[in-house]
């Protein structure tokens, strides 16, 4: 499908869009930008080549070629926030397949299984809601399997149909179990690592044994391996470092070499053809031993996170780290060295998307929590592939791209605003502050009408003059009134020294040749390209989420603030939102004047500015997550979480409503020439396919 996709965006002419109103149609395709946080791996028994991806988002991959490329398997939990840290493969069955999660908020997660090979699961009653941080199957014995969870140790041994606490129910120390080991040949011996220290049965939970000896006291234990080739030799990471025993667990040895800021291994992985090499994932990078623990080195970029290592069992050549922000990396030469592997894999939150006026091919899109990694990311056919353009943000996260009509790309941060300038990003932080309101001085005799008539704002919005210097009050073309007594004072204005800006900008629009910027302490506008900004008074001192413009209106939102302007963003005034909308998500305005607002309890649209409003015949969508207007189509793009899946248009002439099913959560939507493209919540961005005549 994918190829038939490219296909068609090459030859447009041999294309035509499906139609909207046929809601059975081939999902849409994921297109990246690749990479974003990996969480673990697991390998397929029969197939070394078939490998299993989890996600932190409750996404499940796999890989046919040895994690060279990736397709998304499915969504056990069937909720985007699940942490998939581990997935184990039936090695007498590779169709059976289990997968443990936990929820990063709060105490939830649960058990999934399948045995159709990972395209259907099934939740498992028993462990349902339970945080589940570890699991691990008997080497010696497939049926046997061993979970940790916050609540203890639990053990299965009909292959995870039904499970039993085997750790002390209640215990003050056996708890919050981060890491499990069985013993290679004696499925009784079970190794559990805890958030402050190991423990140690082996009678299959009857009694446990702390084990403590060398290791630092509180330690959080996040990975434990048994030698398979001689079970006396065990390695556990911590918080602490890295500890060797070479007795069962009886004593332990702190191991050298690797620096105290790099010590919080997440994971040790043992080459199962070399037991002398273990490699280390660290929140510091990888670090490798080949003589049994005795010295480590670092192998490739300090800066990564690494979740998981996977070696591949008949190529150990073959390594693969799940890391934060970079996703997955592979290696062809033992860990030495390292590339990306990302290609179809995606785990990117995008926050924002903008397209190229002049070429709308030309697509941006900004993403969050991804540190350097992230950024902004551009692609120039339509979203088929992306490249990172995020130099000169310094890691920052992206929450708003608009272009402006110079042809100037602007993103919207936590710490301003900043320009595109040839490939890297310049601040663009020159913003006046908003001074004090002018306050006329008067004597008694002063009327009060001529008091009011005398104040006049400060920093008046010079927009539709084009002006970007401050007027004083003897400038402002306030009328008749605004003629000035003799016996009426005002203070004397100053012109402020431009400062730098470092509030959040939250939404950028651009039309008419103004940007306009909403941020946390209220609207900033730019008419020369975003290297100067002015505040607009009557929109200040509150956070705005949402900026929409067309015509002479302006349309702003937070989650339950809705204010309008009809003059171009000169002046706003707030407006009533709909009755039944407790919180607004989404707005919009059409080319024929009218205000379109969504939210928690579906859309509304307004043909009077606000003074009433009214729902569209056939549209009942709850939770609205994006609202656009498609200016040459005559159509608004309506997106949802609930139904998620659903995209919806309505003609705005005759407001016909028209859907199709694309099968992703979609955040919004926007056309690209006779296709649309679709922002996901967690997954990238997805484009809709197109058939060929």
């Amino acid at each position: 499908m994918k190829s038939l996709l490219r296909t068609c965006l090459a030859l447009p002419a041999l294309s035509v869009l499906c139609t909207l109103a046929a809601p059975a149609q081939a999902p849409w395709l994921p297109y990246g930008p690749d990479g974003g946080d990996a969480r673990s791996f697991a390998s397929d028994p029969k197939d070394h080549n078939h490998v299993f991806l989890g996600t932190l988002t409750g996404t499940l991959y796999d890989s046919h070629d040895g994690g060279q490329s990736w397709q998304r398997l499915a969504r056990p939990g069937k909720r985007d926030d699940l942490a998939l840290d581990n997935i184990v493969v039936d090695s007498s069955n590779p169709n059976h397949i289990l997968i443990g999660g936990w929820v990063l908020s709060h105490v939830d997660g649960g058990l999934y299984t399948s045995t159709d090979g990972g395209k259907t699961w099934a939740v498992n009653e028993q462990m349902k809601g339970h945080s589940l941080r570890a699991l691990t199957a008997s080497p010696s014995d497939p049926k046997t399997l061993v979970l940790g969870a916050l609540d203890g140790v639990y053990r299965s041994t009909d292959g995870g149909s039904t499970w039993a606490l085997i750790s002390p129910e209640g215990s003050t120390e056996l708890h919050e179990i981060e890491s499990i080991a069985i013993d290679p040949k004696d499925p009784k011996t079970i190794y559990a690592g805890t958030w402050h220290l190991p423990w140690k049965t082996t009678d299959g939970g009857a009694k446990w044994t702390n084990m403590k000896e060398g290791i630092i006291d509180d330690s959080d234990v996040f990975s434990i391996i048994v030698d398979p080739s001689n079970a006396k030799n065990i390695y556990l990471s911590a918080c602490s470092g890295i500890y060797r025993s070479t007795d069962e667990g009886t004593k332990f040895t702190k191991v050298q070499g690797i620096p105290a800021t790099a010590r919080r291994t997440r994971v040790l992985m043992e080459d199962a053809k070399d037991p002398s090499t273990v490699f280390a994932g660290t929140t510091e990078g990888l670090w490798r031993t080949t003589d049994s623990g005795h010295s480590f080195a670092r192998n490739g970029n300090p800066g990564w996170i690494i979740n998981d290592v996977n070696i591949d069992p008949e190529n150990s050549k073959r390594v693969l780290l799940a890391t934060d922000r970079t996703g997955v990396l592979l290696s062809t030469d033992g860990g030495l060295t390292f590339t990306d592997s990302n290609k179809g894999f995606s785990t990117r939150q995008i926050s924002a998307v903008a397209q190229a006026t002049s070429k709308p091919q030309q697509l941006y899109v900004g993403v969050i929590n991804d540190k350097a990694a992230g950024g902004v990311f551009s692609s120039n056919d339509g979203g088929l592939s992306w490249g990172q353009t995020s130099k000169g943000l310094n890691g920052a996260d992206v929450f708003s791209l608009a272009e402006t009509g110079g042809g100037t790309l602007l993103a919207g941060t936590r710490h301003g605003i900043y320009r595109l300038a040839g490939d890297t990003w310049q601040s663009s932080g020159l913003t006046l502050p908003l001074p004090a309101e002018e306050v006329a001085t008067a004597t008694a005799a002063t009327p009060i009408a001529a008091q009011k008539a005398s104040r006049v704002e400060a920093n008046s919005h010079p927009v539709a003059k084009g002006r970007t210097a401050v007027r004083s009050s003897a400038e402002a073309p306030v009328g008749k009134a605004a003629k000035r007594s003799p016996s009426v004072g005002t203070a004397p204005v100053h012109a402020p020294t431009p400062e730098e800006s470092s509030t959040g900008v939250y939404a950028l629009t651009a039309y008419n040749g103004i940007v306009f910027a909403g941020t946390e302490t209220g609207l900033l506008t730019s008419v020369d390209d975003g290297k100067s900004w002015q505040h607009v008074r009557s929109a200040s001192n509150q956070p705005w989420h949402v900026v929409q413009g067309n015509g002479m209106r302006v349309v702003l939102a937070d989650l339950h603030v809705l204010s309008l302007s009809v003059d171009k963003g000169v002046t706003f005034h707030n407006i009533t939102q709909p009755q039944d909308l407790t919180r607004i998500e989404a707005a919009a305005v059409d080319g024929g004047g009218r205000i379109w607002v969504g939210g928690r309890e579906g859309i509304w649209y307004s043909d009077n500015d606000g003074a009433a409003w009214k729902s569209v015949k056939n549209l009942f969508v709850p939770e609205v997550s994006g609202i656009f207007y498609d200016e040459p189509s005559n159509r608004i793009l309506v997106t949802s979480s609930q139904p998620s899946h659903l995209v919806f248009s309505v003609h705005v002439p005759d407001l016909k409503v028209s859907y199709q099913n694309v099968g992703w959560e979609l955040r919004e939507v926007r056309p690209v020439g006779d296709h649309l493209v679709g922002i996901t919540p967690f997954d990238g961005v997805v484009l809709q396919p197109r058939m060929v005549d």
